[in-house]
């Protein structure tokens, strides 16, 4: 069985699926924002001057930010500049990815599930995490 392309409904069926995941909707634009215990794992991001089209200058609309373990698991998935995943100097230091919508059909949806369980699992208490892996991981 072949992976099938990832795509926004993915995104926030994997994220929503996560135990004790609360979604809340942003104050300004009212964009998805997914959290456990408070602490956001995956959100889309309204149109930012850092992550800009480089031939029009027009701020990306459809930017996800995904969280990560390490600064090591983002540059194993932003380095290679084929990748749909990117980050900014916004970023620097943050440990996440961006991810346009419009890419994530260059990803299959079983990474990009395995990346949001991952964002949750770096984001969650170890009470719930060690119970997930336990039970689900």
């Amino acid at each position: 069985m072949s992976d099938r392309p990832a795509t926004v409904d993915d995104v926030h069926a994997a994220a929503s699926g996560m135990p004790h995941v609360t979604r809340i909707v942003g104050p300004r634009a009212g964009n998805p924002i997914y959290q456990v215990g408070g602490k956001s794992f995956v959100f889309f991001r309204t149109p930012r001057p850092d992550a800009v089209d480089p031939d029009t200058g027009e701020k990306y609309p459809d930017v996800i930010v995904i969280w990560v373990e390490s600064e090591a698991d983002k540059l194993a998935l932003t380095q290679d500049p084929e990748s749909p995943f990117f980050t900014t100097s916004h970023f620097d230091g943050h440990p996440s990815v961006l991810v346009r919508a419009s890419r994530l059909g260059e990803i299959g949806v079983t990474e990009l599930r395995e990346l949001i369980q991952d964002a949750w699992l770096s984001r969650a208490s170890k009470r719930r995490a060690a119970q997930w892996l336990s039970r689900d991981g």
